[in-house]
């Protein structure tokens, strides 16, 4: 039996924002391509994880002294995302993900990032990999 690797599976290229995009871009590109994940970037580094959620919950909280339209991408991401290698087995990554209660894997070779891999993906995944088993009675 062949193993996966995360390199198999994930999405190749993702979209980014840089860590200096104000975050109604990075709010607009997940629209747009209806994505809940998106890595910031500093050049070809990545350096944090911004989520759908972490818009959500910082629309809720601004007020008068912060101001959802001053701040930046670095500024509400997380930083030191989950980074994972392409020849990564799937079962450590899903691994991983569940335990520590994460949405998202960034897949990178050399520092650079080549792909992501979200709880989404790993949906479609087990569907598709359910869908070819044979069931016997």
């Amino acid at each position: 039996m062949t193993t996966l690797t995360i390199g198999s599976v994930m999405t190749p290229a993702p979209l980014t924002v840089s860590e200096d995009d104000p975050l109604d871009i990075a709010r607009k590109l997940m629209i747009r391509h209806k994505i809940h994940h998106v890595p910031v970037v500093r050049g070809t580094e990545v350096v944090g994880m911004l989520t759908d959620r972490d818009l959500h919950l910082i629309s809720y909280l601004a007020n008068d002294l912060l101001r959802e339209a001053d701040l930046v991408a670095g500024d509400a991401c997380v930083p030191d995302p989950y980074t994972v290698a392409p020849e990564t087995p799937l079962e450590e990554v899903l691994h991983d993900m569940g335990r520590r209660r994460i949405g998202s894997a960034l897949v990178v070779r050399r520092n650079r990032l080549i792909g992501i891999f979200t709880a989404h993906d790993a949906c479609s995944q087990l569907a598709h990999m359910l869908g070819a088993m044979t069931v016997f009675e």
